[in-house]
């Protein structure tokens, strides 16, 4: 469970991050995904990363401090975990200039490739869409590249309880027609907290299988 969540610092380069080594959990997805809502949701804190009607507005390498506190089972003694969550800009932004664009892709893929300290990307996807060709493109790439990732559903109280597996299924389908095996997959909600534990509950156990 994350007890406690503060900004850290906002780099425009790969090269200005944070060098504390800490294990690193990065959110992306296309503008107007509900990316800061979800992080604020998971951080319990409405006020953690800006939101905002109008997308396009991460611009930087947003790191925030987490800790959390874990316990495998009642009669353990609880834990504490320290990491960083990163907010990184979304893709895919149409208002965006092509030099911004060009900009922001390539302080992505360079946090991606380059970043040591990642051990996980979330992609995030909007339910109620049917599977956009942006999304499939960078989610190929990083299978390409070997960037370890899951994806992350969001907005999942849009929609009624069948049609949202519906979806989620036939996501998974086109998927499979160009990947062998997928990735983790979460269905989240930032208005109910829907998938809000299973996905820290993930991160920490991705976090405590790197002191073993």
């Amino acid at each position: 469970m994350i007890k406690s969540a503060q900004y850290i610092i906002s780099s425009p380069d790969v090269k200005e991050c944070p060098q504390s080594g800490l294990p690193e959990y990065a959110f992306i997805g296309r503008s107007n995904v509900g990316k800061s809502s979800l992080i604020n949701m998971l951080c319990h804190n409405p006020k953690l990363a800006k939101t905002s009607q109008k997308p396009g507005k991460t611009l930087l390498i947003n790191h925030f401090l987490v800790e959390s506190k874990t316990s495998k089972d009642r009669s353990e003694a609880i834990q504490s975990q320290t990491w960083h969550l990163v907010d990184l800009p979304g893709y895919g932004y149409a208002q965006a200039g092509q030099k911004q664009r060009e900009a922001l892709k390539r302080m992505i893929e360079r946090y991606c490739l380059l970043r040591e300290q990642l051990v996980s990307l979330f992609v995030l996807i909007d339910c109620r869409h049917e599977p956009q060709k942006i999304d499939l493109e960078f989610i190929n790439w990083l299978g390409e590249n070997g960037v370890p990732f899951a994806i992350v559903f969001t907005k999942g109280d849009k929609l009624g309880r069948m049609v949202l597996s519906d979806k989620v299924t036939k996501y998974k389908e086109r998927l499979l027609e160009e990947w062998e095996e997928l990735p983790p997959v979460f269905v989240t909600s930032s208005e109910t907290g829907l998938g809000g534990e299973v996905l820290t509950n993930y991160i920490e156990n991705l976090t405590a299988s790197l002191n073993e």
